[in-house]
């Protein structure tokens, strides 16, 4: 038997061609003007860019009881700050501490609350926004610091309560499940 092949007609537009070998025809392109949805390997490599803050440089006065206490004694902020970065393994006190003695003897606390901005960065990847996180805990350590401040109390830290206080009350709302005791019971 022979068999004749039928002229058919094109499709319309929108509408796939017909395919060969019985497989599914592949998706139409989306229509142009409409956004595609990202797929997982977009998503992974968008997801190592860094982000914007939350805050500028110079928003300071956003939070004027910060900025004045950052003003006249950083110490208390670094400390505050510097205890949410290490996750309690260093006390707000202690940080705080050590940031005002390295300040009165040599006067470059900045090199240390440099080195807290960068972990910050890292672990919330923000971006090295407007310049190298050296040159500006030089140039503006105050700024800096007020910057952080906000930025962490953005992500939902009461910076009053330190990291084991922020635990405290963000675990207050789980509940264990209750212990079943395991075997049959007559």
């Amino acid at each position: 038997m022979v068999s004749v092949n039928k002229p058919t007609a094109p499709p319309a537009h929108g509408e796939a061609p017909p395919s060969e070998y019985g497989q599914p025809p592949p998706p139409p392109p989306p229509p142009t003007g409409v956004p595609m949805q990202p797929s997982p390997s977009m998503l992974q490599v968008q997801g190592n860019l860094p982000g914007p803050w939350s805050t500028g440089l110079c928003d300071c006065f956003s939070d004027v009881s910060n900025c004045c206490i950052t003003c006249w004694c950083p110490c208390i902020t670094f400390g505050q700050i510097a205890e949410i970065v290490d996750r309690g393994s260093t006390s707000c006190g202690a940080s705080g501490a050590l940031y005002a003695l390295i300040s009165y003897f040599t006067g470059c606390a900045w090199i240390y609350s440099c080195t807290y901005r960068s972990k910050m960065r890292s672990q919330y990847m923000l971006a090295e926004d407007p310049c190298p996180d050296f040159l500006l805990h030089l140039c503006c350590e105050s700024c800096a610091l007020c910057q952080e401040y906000r930025e962490l109390q953005h992500r939902g830290f009461d910076m009053n309560l330190g990291w084991f206080g922020n635990v405290d009350k963000h675990n207050q709302g789980v509940t264990m499940a209750p212990f079943v005791q395991g075997g049959m019971n007559r």
